[in-house]
């Protein structure tokens, strides 16, 4: 790769090159730089790279390129673009909106979990025409099933976030969607991990795909990674010890596997205190925007949330992920972490390690192969298990972790 590559050597339009000079982007980062080219050869795709390389834009902007220079003016559906969460959509809908700032393109998200007003406006933009559509599966499936959807001019299919789909179990959904299109067509497929699942994926809808492959299920260089060793009881304590006094973190993101904690974090911060907002699924979408809005404007600063967040949100300058738990699935952990240090920045990321949890930790660091440094809770709030995750079990047995001075400790009560 060359070091002081710019957009401008891949030839892209003037008006493009100002969308991308009004967002400030300079350098292409090393997927960009790799992929582009590749998609405007026309070639097929699979890309993996992590979350926060800059994925969205490396198939975003040959492709706008692509629909600008066409100049047709036909009001067809050019790029159908597919992805897991209405988050993902709205974010990649919102860079188009930037990027295609200068010139004539459009876009459209399809998501469900609206009204009926909502339905009716993706109903009326699909039938009136639009070039790009960002659509979740489920949804776009209802629309096309009315049978006013007109996919016969698209040439170009991306599935974007495909192992997450796969996960959330999209596939047959994807599958019924391919039919609807054009054989001939442009495939990309980007993904943040590379398991056995996507590549027969790719086998099914890529065609001679060319194959990027860049620092897979790892966290970005520029996260500082640590881990507390604590108990339940103690999480809670340990969360407002770590972020109080810290006007330097502007925007902090909590993470916890249950749609139930979140509410109790966020109960238990705003009684500390602290400005603090829930994110979940059991919210309304307008809900959710608008949360999402406070926390991007910085007049929430912390934002607590399931996974849903893990992926497909592009919120700038998160400087301190919390993995208030472990998360089950060790893939998880890089996308959580990835919300920090986007693209060249820096951050942190903490998280707490319980007694039960160890051997899902053990795990994270077997696939990130690293290390993560582990600290001890602080004394003042309680005493800290040891780390010794073993090869069976979860974390071991209880004595394994008492501190020597258990007699100091408050009753624990009744663990979950």
């Amino acid at each position: 790769m060359e070091e002081n590559k710019t957009f401008e050597d891949f030839s892209f339009n003037e008006d493009l090159l100002d969308g991308l000079d009004a967002m400030g982007f300079q350098k292409p980062t090393p997927i960009q730089e790799e992929a582009i080219p590749v998609i405007l050869e026309g070639k097929d795709l699979i890309a993996c790279a992590q979350t926060g390389t800059g994925k969205t834009a490396a198939f975003l902007l040959p492709i706008l390129d692509k629909i600008y220079s066409q100049n047709d003016n036909e009001s067809t559906i050019n790029a159908v673009i597919i992805v897991p969460t209405r988050e993902l959509a709205l974010q990649i809908d919102q860079a188009v909106e930037g990027f295609a700032y200068f010139i004539n393109v459009s876009s459209l998200p399809i998501y469900g979990g609206g009204d009926g007003m909502s339905w009716e406006q993706q109903k009326k933009a699909l039938v009136e025409g639009v070039d790009i559509v960002v659509a979740t599966p489920g949804r776009f499936i209802s629309h096309l099933n009315m049978d006013y959807v007109d996919l016969s001019k698209v040439s170009h299919l991306i599935l974007d976030e495909a192992d997450r789909m796969l996960d959330m179990g999209f596939l047959d959904d994807i599958v019924k969607i391919i039919n609807y299109l054009p054989k001939e067509r442009q495939n990309l497929l980007f993904s943040a991990t590379m398991p056995p699942t996507i590549r027969t994926l790719a086998k099914k809808i890529l065609v001679n795909p060319e194959q990027i492959n860049l620092a897979i299920s790892k966290p970005a260089a520029g996260v500082l990674q640590a881990a507390y060793m604590v108990y339940d009881e103690n999480k809670i304590d340990l969360v407002c010890h770590l972020i109080k006094g810290k006007s330097s973190y502007p925007s902090i993101l909590i993470f916890s596997s249950t749609r139930k904690a979140v509410n109790s974090i966020v109960r238990a911060l705003r009684k500390n205190g602290f400005q603090a907002e829930g994110i979940s699924s059991d919210l309304e979408q307008k809900q959710r925007e608008t949360v999402l809005r406070e926390f991007k404007s910085r007049r929430v600063q912390i934002l607590v949330a399931t996974d849903i967040l893990s992926r497909g949100i592009d919120i700038k300058d998160i400087s301190l992920v919390i993995n208030f738990d472990v998360p089950s699935d060790a893939e998880d952990y890089v996308h959580r972490v990835g919300r920090t240090a986007r693209a060249a920045s820096t951050g942190v990321a903490v998280t707490f390690i319980s007694p039960k949890d160890q051997r899902r930790f053990y795990s994270i660091e077997q696939l990130i192969e690293m290390e993560v440094r582990k600290m001890p809770t602080p004394p003042e709030i309680g005493e800290s298990p040891k780390y010794n995750p073993g090869k069976k079990g979860k974390g071991g047995k209880r004595r394994n972790f008492r501190h020597k001075n258990r007699g100091n400790r408050k009753p624990r009560g009744k663990r979950k």
